[in-house]
């Protein structure tokens, strides 16, 4: 236990009078242990307790080549979606050595490169949620630093991933069953993964069951960005909607209700719609009626992704092949009050 009164901070040579070494034999038994026999390294760690030294994280990066950082990047921290993905990354890391440095693109693909490539400089790794970049980009970065993708598939780093096919399958054999034949698909951005996955799984499923799909936009994956895109499906004659995702969604729910479009359909009155989110953000189960969307483990998306990351560090991970992608993580399909028959 230190015994040190307070005063100035200990320094390193401090320690290294009272050991009796130099200080560059303190810093190796403080960084770097195996490089200082058993006795040494004994006599330092206790002059150092007696005098309270703490060491300089800032001096132990430039000895180690490590800042004990991690950053994470997501596309729009003002999305609910992100929410729970940004303190399950954090909440791995917070009793460990690492600190989490948080950016946000604003759904920017050049903000986001921008962002990436500064900050592989200034931490030990990357953890990109969703990211927008090329594959060339995906893959610049990576030789900077280690990444790792949530949502995102690239030969350049490890994945972990959300399983879109049950929730789609699920969603398109709801419709399907409430007698939905003509179906519209509001797309978000167009180089997002999350967003050509769902719509892929969704073609599929709508095929299998003989379901006409109009796909629109795309559209920014935000309020606003259904609230613009609810006029354009009034305009396709379809009597069921699948939003990009929950935001999109609960956007074309204010417009059309400001028009006075059921929704979902009512017997006997023409012109309602059914509807259907992605995400099943805390808001979704709020409205009026409650949005019916597909679910998302985020928070253990989140947990895969931080694991993963530490593992990699833990081992020294950089420059070294990437281990093969973590097990998708499956969604499904909550039915609530926005979806009902024709």
């Amino acid at each position: 236990m230190s015994t040190a009164p307070d005063g100035p901070r200990a320094t390193i040579r401090a320690v290294a009078r009272l050991a009796g070494v130099s200080a560059s034999t303190v810093s190796r038994a403080l960084n770097a242990p195996e490089l200082v026999n058993a006795e040494t390294r004994r006599r330092v760690l206790e002059c150092a307790d007696r005098l309270g030294y703490q060491p300089n994280r800032a001096a132990q990066s430039l000895v180690l080549g490590r800042t004990r950082n991690v950053g994470l990047i997501v596309p729009d921290i003002a999305n609910p979606f992100y929410a729970p993905f940004i303190k399950g990354v954090e909440a791995h890391f917070r009793d460990t050595e690492y600190a989490v440095f948080l950016a946000d693109t604003d759904e920017d693909t050049a903000t986001e490169v921008r962002l990436a490539e500064a900050m592989s400089e200034r931490v030990d790794g990357l953890i990109l949620c969703a990211p927008r970049m090329s594959g060339t980009r995906l893959r610049t970065v990576a030789s900077r630093t280690t990444i790792v993708l949530a949502n995102r598939v690239s030969r350049a780093a490890p994945s972990v991933l959300l399983d879109f096919r049950p929730g789609m399958e699920q969603a398109v054999a709801h419709v399907h069953a409430l007698g939905h034949r003509r179906c519209a698909y509001l797309a978000g951005p167009a180089n997002s993964w999350s967003n050509r996955q769902r719509r892929r799984y969704l073609a599929a499923g709508c095929a299998e069951r003989g379901i006409e799909l109009v796909e629109l936009g795309p559209y920014e994956p935000r309020f606003t960005g259904g609230f613009r895109a609810a006029d354009e499906v009034l305009a396709q004659d379809v009597t069921a909607v699948f939003a990009y995702n929950d935001l999109v969604a609960l956007g074309v729910l204010s417009r059309l209700t400001a028009r006075g479009v059921p929704v979902p359909a009512r017997p006997g009155t023409p012109g309602g719609l059914s509807l259907v989110g992605f995400d099943d953000v805390p808001m979704a189960s709020m409205t009026h009626p409650p949005l019916t969307t597909v679910a998302m483990p985020v928070t253990a998306l989140a947990r895969a992704a931080a694991a993963a990351m530490h593992a990699m560090l833990a081992e020294g991970a950089p420059g070294a092949p990437p281990p093969p992608p973590a097990a998708e993580l499956a969604t499904r399909l909550l039915i609530r009050g926005t979806t009902g028959p024709i």
